[in-house]
């Protein structure tokens, strides 16, 4: 599918909220979940830690942090247990262009659904989607997308909505990079997390996505378990289901975990305040100032997309992961800033030699 990026802007942000709201770093060979089995990244050396970093104040500024604050003997010291790092997902641990991962896998959701509505075909939004046309369906507003949401994503129980994005997850193919969106995952962020669990941290996902959108597949992908997976939600209710006990998602938010948002999910979720925070938009920037807010030494960590080469170049403007004002911030106040041109040797797992 041909993703027009102009007629997105106005709704793109929106339509994201409304996404979300309804819904290790080990071998190559492979790691199981629940049901599948998913590649992850090519092992790490042990004499380097952050192979695909190249050396520079970035890498540098990374290690000299874990180093200082596992160091018993220092005035950082952080205790095990207050070793919390926090990542956002779009962005940061995989990419968002040309838009959301999770849009396409609503838009996927109408055409395996088709067969079954044939009213569809002469109704909007879902006749714009069925005919791949995005203009006509960013027209539709949030109405129409929150139309789409409706019909693919609630109604169902948690069992079942897992099973779908198992599936989906399992044989979708971006349509510009023409690889599973498993394999979209960065290489050093993958590293990243495993250096930081090697250290004894307690790593988090805490994303904007829907929530049981992510935790089919991210323990297989970045090594985090489900319980340590935050995201948007939608509230649900126990149905003892004639004696096979189910929870239902029902159409009613629950927690947008974006912005503001982020701090609340991580109180409610983990109740402590992250060391660590990573994230690439102005969506993350409430996560990292409650980062900063910690009464230990903290890192705060943004990824700019500075590579048209490899990946995507883009910040200010960009309808998807706008970085902005946190740009502005994180210069302001020495956060550390990581050029996916200048600091990454290489950008997904299958890149890697």
């Amino acid at each position: 599918m041909k993703i027009e990026i102009k007629p997105l802007k106005v709704y793109l942000l929106g339509l994201m909220v409304v996404l979300s709201t309804l819904l290790s770093c080990q071998s190559k060979t492979e790691t199981k979940t629940d049901t599948e089995t998913i590649p992850v990244s090519k092992p790490i050396a042990a004499a380097d830690p952050l192979p695909s970093w190249n050396n520079g104040k970035t890498k540098k500024a990374i290690m000299d942090y874990v180093e200082e604050i596992t160091n018993e003997n220092s005035e950082r010291f952080i205790p095990k247990a207050d070793r919390i790092a926090t990542f956002d997902n779009d962005g940061t641990l995989w990419s968002e262009k040309p838009i959301y991962f999770q849009f396409f896998f609503a838009i996927d959701r109408v055409k395996a659904m088709a067969a079954d509505h044939p009213e569809w075909k002469n109704k909007q939004p879902f006749k714009a989607v069925l005919e791949n046309d995005m203009p006509t369906l960013m027209e539709q507003g949030e109405k129409g997308l929150l139309e789409i949401v409706m019909a693919t994503h609630a109604g169902v129980s948690t069992d079942e909505f897992e099973a779908i994005v198992k599936d989906w997850i399992a044989t979708a193919q971006h349509p510009e990079k023409k690889k599973p969106y498993t394999d979209l995952v960065y290489q050093p962020m993958l590293e990243l997390l495993n250096y930081l669990r090697m250290n004894d941290f307690k790593t988090f996902i805490v994303s904007g996505g829907g929530i049981e959108f992510m935790r089919p597949w991210a323990e297989g992908v970045y090594g985090i378990p489900k319980n340590q997976v935050i995201g948007s939600s939608v509230k649900t209710e126990y149905d003892y289901n004639d004696g096979s006990p189910v929870i239902k998602r029902l159409p009613a938010i629950d927690l947008v975990d974006d912005k503001e948002g982020k701090p609340v999910g991580i109180n409610r979720y983990i109740g402590r305040k992250p060391v660590f925070a990573a994230g690439n938009s102005d969506g993350d920037l409430q996560m990292l100032r409650w980062t900063d807010a910690n009464k230990y030494k903290s890192f705060k960590l943004y990824v700019h997309h500075t590579d048209s080469i490899r990946e995507w170049s883009y910040d200010r403007k960009s309808p998807v992961g706008t970085f902005d004002k946190a740009l502005d911030e994180a210069n302001e106040k020495g956060w550390t800033i990581a050029s996916m041109k200048d600091d990454w040797k290489v950008i997904y797992p299958y890149e890697v030699k």
